[in-house]
């Protein structure tokens, strides 16, 4: 009985309850940065977001970027080339899927994608806010 238990899901933490309210902010944009599970390689991906280290995702997690209004380029680091421009304004709250891929040469790559805000909304539900805990 105590092995079953032990394998419960710990409940979200604060930080991450207090994320998926999705509140937009009246003087930055919102970029949730989602990864799915499964990913296609497990591996974490460090990204950074105009050559700022933001974190490390992994499959089932996501970020919570606030941004200045204006273009940003949110990219993988090191080895990791992928890479996308996103312009984000005042209250904007916008949703980006990150998918990391195993080349057969050379590191793994992230792929951004902005995608559409009810499909981010439910996939940012699932997941777990990076760092949270």
């Amino acid at each position: 009985m105590l092995g079953v238990a032990g394998c419960a899901p710990m409940p979200p933490s604060a930080a991450d309850l207090q994320a998926k309210r999705f509140e937009p902010l009246p003087d930055k944009g919102i970029v949730y940065l989602f990864r799915d599970y499964p990913d296609f390689i497990d591996d974490g991906a460090t990204i950074m977001v105009d050559d700022q280290m933001q974190g490390t995702t992994y499959p089932g997690t996501y970020l919570r970027l606030e941004l200045e209004p204006g273009p940003h380029r949110i990219a993988g680091f090191a080895g990791d080339a992928g890479a996308i421009t996103i312009d984000i304004g005042a209250g904007q709250i916008r949703f980006v899927q990150q998918t990391v891929i195993q080349t057969f040469i050379g590191p793994a790559r992230s792929h951004f994608r902005v995608v559409d805000p009810n499909y981010g909304r439910q996939a940012v539900l699932r997941h777990e806010l990076v760092g949270a805990r």
